[in-house]
């Protein structure tokens, strides 16, 4: 793992460094690339995880739910379609959306370059990550 380590946790990355790995997101269709920036043993507070991933043109975030926690998509670069609870709207590089607990999201790269975008997930009070 690239980063600068603050005592046993890693509290810094640099994003043209990482090791994007393939994967399949929730279902959806095609490949994205992404990276685990930090997990929760980087925050005191209750942040379960930061991510980094590339949606190619065509590939997307499934549709999906999450328990007791709500999601942050900051979208970095590039442009696609977002769905949450049924309402689906565009997305650009400045798009900030938060996925509320419960609540069902996705997301699509309907354009024809990658779209770049930090997921940052956070427990509700008295929620431990999974």
């Amino acid at each position: 793992m690239s980063g600068a380590v603050d005592g046993d946790r890693v509290r810094r990355r640099e994003l043209g460094e990482l090791e994007l790995e393939p994967t399949v997101a929730h279902g959806g269709q095609g490949r994205i690339l992404f990276n685990r920036l930090f997990g929760p043993d980087a925050f005191e507070g209750p942040i379960h995880f930061v991510d980094y991933a590339v949606l190619p043109p065509g590939s997307s975030i499934g549709l999906h739910r999450h328990g007791r926690d709500e999601e942050l998509y900051l979208v970095l670069e590039g442009r696609g379609r977002m769905t949450r609870d049924g309402e689906s709207f565009a997305v650009r590089a400045g798009s900030v959306v938060v996925n509320r607990a419960g609540g069902e999201h996705g997301l699509v790269n309907d354009s024809d370059a990658d779209l770049r975008l930090f997921v940052v997930e956070v427990g509700l009070p008295g929620e431990a990550p999974a």
